[in-house]
């Protein structure tokens, strides 16, 4: 059976396992110390009965007024596990978070070339929202989607109606520091 609990400072000494996928995206000690401090229910993992790391979702609440919002910093599964359903429980965990923080939305970035988790996201009733120009860095930039789910809040639905128009990563920060 499956557990999920809170993620510990002690589990970063521990989740290499999961963060080799090259999909996964890693960050430093301090960027995963400053999730847990600021946002600590954000950050759950899910555990096997023999206590190894099977995957975990980072996240946090930000933003202000219709734009405040649950957002996925990362979500990620071991290859042994996939296929087996955890990282829709640890989407709905994050769901069920940001509802009750009162979030209008939840939103995630993911590469456009992950067929894979989009396809999971679109089913999980997450839409694409906008394309970010070379989110993406490394050998070869990459385009991200911006993927969101309305919440019981947005009655309207109105942080999902989708961009039609691609925008940079310069256009993204300032939309960023406006909704702060």
């Amino acid at each position: 059976m499956t557990t999920l609990r809170p993620f510990t400072c002690d589990d970063l000494f521990k989740f290499n396992n999961v963060n080799f996928d090259p999909l996964t995206e890693t960050y430093g000690l301090s960027f995963y110390t400053q999730y847990l401090a600021k946002w600590p229910e954000y950050f759950q993992l899910a555990e096997s009965p023999s206590e190894h790391i099977m995957g975990y979702i980072m996240g946090k609440v930000e933003g202000h007024l219709d734009n405040w919002h649950g957002h996925v910093t990362a979500l990620t599964v071991s290859p042994d596990y996939r296929r087996l359903g955890l990282a829709a429980l640890l989407m709905n965990f994050l769901e069920d978070i940001s509802e009750k923080k009162r979030a209008y939305f939840v939103d995630l970035f993911v590469r456009k070339s992950n067929k894979v988790a989009i396809n999971m996201y679109t089913n999980l009733g997450y839409i694409i929202y906008r394309t970010i120009l070379e989110y993406y860095s490394g050998d070869q930039d990459e385009d991200a989607y911006d993927m969101r789910k309305a919440l019981s809040r947005d009655v309207n639905k109105k942080s999902v109606i989708p961009y039609t128009q691609p925008i940079t990563m310069r256009e993204l920060r300032q939309q960023m520091r406006h909704d702060v």
